[in-house]
């Protein structure tokens, strides 16, 4: 999967000094330059990262992006896009709220916003239902369900998930913040 990085450093100072006023500009203008300083030097890996494996070992991230790109057998279910798509305006904006939140550290902020940027992709694991699984996809879930003695109810709702079968590769998205 292709790293996700936070944009938009200058609408982040846009941001930052759109809501300063009075004594505080000082102080904004030295926390801004440090934070411009160390976020130049900072980014954000959003997704699956190296070492998250299925349960037979196969990397998430080749799981994630066979259901992500399509394969001759499966349709395209881009949730990664999606999820850039919908909400990487915002990134820039999440930033400079968690900076005011941890009074301007930066490690911590950028944890916090990819906090919500992992919250985000997982959303869209569990959201998306277009194109909806074939019939003999959902019998097979249920098979197998069975088999493994964890087919307690139908729920069809949930069988019937697109990007949920096992909930393997929803708890495995993940980040990493890399010093350049």
């Amino acid at each position: 999967m292709p790293k996700t990085v936070i944009k938009g450093m200058a609408r982040l100072q846009a941001t930052l000094n759109g809501k300063v006023q009075g004594a505080q500009k000082n102080w904004m203008a030295r926390l801004l330059e440090r934070v411009l300083r160390r976020g130049a030097q900072m980014h954000l890996n959003a997704g699956f990262l190296e070492g998250a494996t299925t349960t037979d070992g196969k990397p998430m991230a080749e799981i994630a992006a066979y259901n992500e790109f399509g394969t001759e057998h499966i349709p395209a279910r881009p949730f990664m896009r999606n999820t850039v798509a919908k909400n990487q305006a915002e990134w820039p904006r999440l930033l400079a709220a968690s900076l005011k939140v941890c009074g301007g550290d930066m490690e911590k902020a950028i944890d916090m916003t990819a906090n919500r940027i992992v919250a985000q992709i997982q959303h869209e694991i569990e959201t998306l239902q277009d194109p909806p699984l074939s019939q003999s996809t959902i019998d097979a879930r249920l098979r197998n369900d069975k088999r493994r003695g964890t087919l307690k109810t139908v729920n069809m709702a949930t069988a019937a998930k697109p990007l949920i079968d096992t909930g393997h590769m929803l708890n495995s998205v993940g980040y990493e913040v890399v010093s350049d």
